[in-house]
C-alpha cells in the first residue's frame, strides 16, 4: 500500500497505543500465573497477536473481552509437538523460546520477513551447554526440545536484551536456583528493567547486581489486574512531528514510566523542542531544533524518528552506539540514510551510527518503508517540512505495532491518501 502525504502542519490531540513492550510482558506473566488475571489498556498489533497466539498454544486461556481488556487464565502444559509462528516479532520469539521448554513441549518456531535473519546464537550456545536438543538451519524454522535446569546462564549483553528477558520469565519456575550473567557490557538495560518491574508486580523476586541476576527457583506468578501504560516509542513520532511543524498533545503517557524510550523527551528537548507537560501527557509545538550527539545504546527503537528530525534540524547530529539497529526489521541505519537522502537530506553512514547535516527543508518524493513500521512512521513524522508530496511505499507496515497510525495522522489534520501500490 502507498501513503501519499500532502505536507502540512499537524494539530490536535492523540492518545498513543499501550506500550508494546509492557503488553508483551504483562500477558506473558499472566499466562504463567495460577488463576485468572485481567490485563487492561491493551492495543492490538500484529506483534501482540503473535504473543497471544503462542501463549494460547502453550496452554494459557486468553480471551479478549473488548475495550482493551484481556482475561488470562494461566498455566502452561504439555500437549505434544507444535509449530509456533512468531510472525515478524523478535520479542515474541526470544521471550517465548524458554517458555516452550518450561511447558514441556517440543516446539518448532517459525516466522516471517527478516525475523529468520535476526540472531539467536546466544540461545544456541546455552542449549549446547545445557544439553537441550535443537535443530536450526542458520535461522528459522528452529525446533527445540528438552528441559531447562537451574544453574548459571552466561550470555552476551550486546546482542539483545530479549534473551535475558526470556530467561528471566522462565527460570523462576524451575525447582533450582539460577544465575544469569552478562559476558559483555549490558546494552538496552532499560528493557531488562521493564522485565524486572513486571516480575515484581506479578510476585516474582530477582536479585540484581552488576549485570548479574540471581533468580531463586520454586517461585510462582501472582494473578491480578494489571494496566498497560502508553508507549513512549510511539509517542516519539508525534512529539517529533509537533517539533517539526505542528501543535500536538500526546496523551496516555506516565510521568513515572521506566520505559527506556522515555528518553525521547530529554533528547528532543536538548535539540530545542518546545515540550510542555500537560494532564495525562506532553504537548509538542513547532520549534527550531538543532543537532546534537545521540547515544542510541539504550534506545535503539528511537533511531529512525530521531534521524528524521535531525535531517530537518539546524547543524550536525551524530547518532552513535547504534550498530544493533542494523539487526532490526531492516537495517534501519541504512534504510533511514537512503530514504532521507532521496528527499535531499545529507546523511553519512558509519558502522555504528549516522552523521546528519541538517537542512531547513527537504523535497518531496517517493520513499520505501523497507517493510518496517518505524521507518514508515518516522518518514511521515517530518512531512510538514517537505516542499512537495511524499509517497511512502509499504505504508501498511505500521500494522506491526501501530495499526491505527494513519487514522491518528488524519485526526491531526494530516492529508494522506492510502491506496494499493501499482
Amino acid at each position: 500500500m502507498d501513503a501519499r502525504i500532502t505536507p502540512g502542519a499537524l494539530t490536535g490531540r492523540v492518545r498513543v497505543p499501550s506500550s508494546k513492550s509492557m503488553t508483551h510482558r504483562h500477558l506473558i506473566a499472566a499466562a504463567l500465573a495460577d488463576g485468572e488475571s485481567v490485563v487492561s489498556g491493551v492495543d492490538m498489533s500484529e506483534d501482540i497477536e503473535a504473543t497471544i497466539r503462542i501463549l494460547s498454544q502453550l496452554g494459557a486461556d486468553i480471551r479478549d473481552r473488548g475495550e482493551g481488556n484481556f482475561h488470562v487464565s494461566g498455566g502452561l502444559k504439555p500437549s505434544g509437538p507444535m509449530t509456533c509462528d512468531a510472525g515478524e516479532s523478535g520479542s515474541t520469539l526470544r521471550f517465548l523460546i524458554p517458555l516452550g521448554l518450561v511447558s514441556g513441549n517440543t516446539v518448532t518456531w517459525t516466522g516471517r520477513g527478516r525475523l529468520a535473519e535476526r540472531p539467536l546464537t546466544p540461545y544456541y550456545r546455552l542449549f549446547d551447554e545445557k544439553n537441550i536438543s535443537y535443530t536450526a538451519a542458520g535461522g528459522l524454522p528452529l525446533t527445540v526440545s528438552g528441559a531447562l535446569s537451574g544453574g548459571t546462564y552466561a550470555l552476551p549483553g550486546d546482542v539483545s536484551s530479549q534473551f535475558f528477558t526470556g530467561l528471566l520469565f522462565a527460570l523462576p519456575l524451575l525447582a533450582e536456583d539460577s544465575v544469569i550473567m552478562s559476558t559483555t557490557a549490558l546494552e538496552s538495560k532499560s528493557y531488562i528493567d521493564l522485565t524486572l518491574e513486571t516480575l515484581a508486580l506479578h510476585g516474582v523476586t530477582v536479585r540484581e547486581s552488576d549485570s548479574r541476576f540471581e533468580v531463586p527457583g520454586g517461585q510462582s506468578y501472582r494473578a491480578g489486574h494489571f494496566y498497560v501504560e502508553g508507549d513512549f516509542s510511539h509517542a516519539a513520532f508525534w512529539l517529533c512531528a509537533g517539533a517539526a511543524g505542528g501543535h500536538i498533545c500526546v496523551d496516555g503517557l506516565s510521568p513515572t514510566s521506566r520505559q527506556g524510550d522515555r528518553v525521547i523527551v530529554e533528547i528532543i528537548r536538548r535539540m530545542g523542542a518546545a515540550l510542555k507537560d500537560v494532564d495525562d501527557g506532553i504537548r509538542s509545538e513547532t520549534a527550531e531544533t538543532a543537532g546534537t550527539v545521540i547515544d542510541a545504546e539504550d534506545c535503539p527503537d528511537l533511531v529512525p524518528v530521531l534521524s528524521a528530525l535531525a535531517a530537518v534540524s539546524r547543524g550536525r547530529t551524530e547518532i552513535i552506539h547504534a550498530a544493533r539497529v542494523r539487526l532490526k526489521e531492516c537495517d534501519r541505519l541504512h534504510a533511514m540514510a537512503e530514504e532521507l537522502n532521496k528527499l535531499g537530506a545529507d546523511i553519512t553512514e558509519r558502522p555504528d551510527g549516522l552523521v546528519i547535516e541538517g537542512k531547513e527543508k527537504l523535497s518531496g518524493g517517493t520513499v520505501s518503508s523497507w517493510n518496517d513500521h518505524r521507518v514508515a512512521m518516522a518518514l511521515a513524522s517530518i512531512s510538514s517540512r517537505l516542499t512537495g508530496p511524499l509517497i511512502i511505499r509499504g505504508a501498511e507496515s505500521v500494522k506491526k505495532s501501530y495499526p491505527r497510525f494513519w487514522d491518528d495522522f488524519k485526526s491531526l489534520g494530516g492529508r494522506v491518501e492510502l491506496k494499493e501500490a501499482p
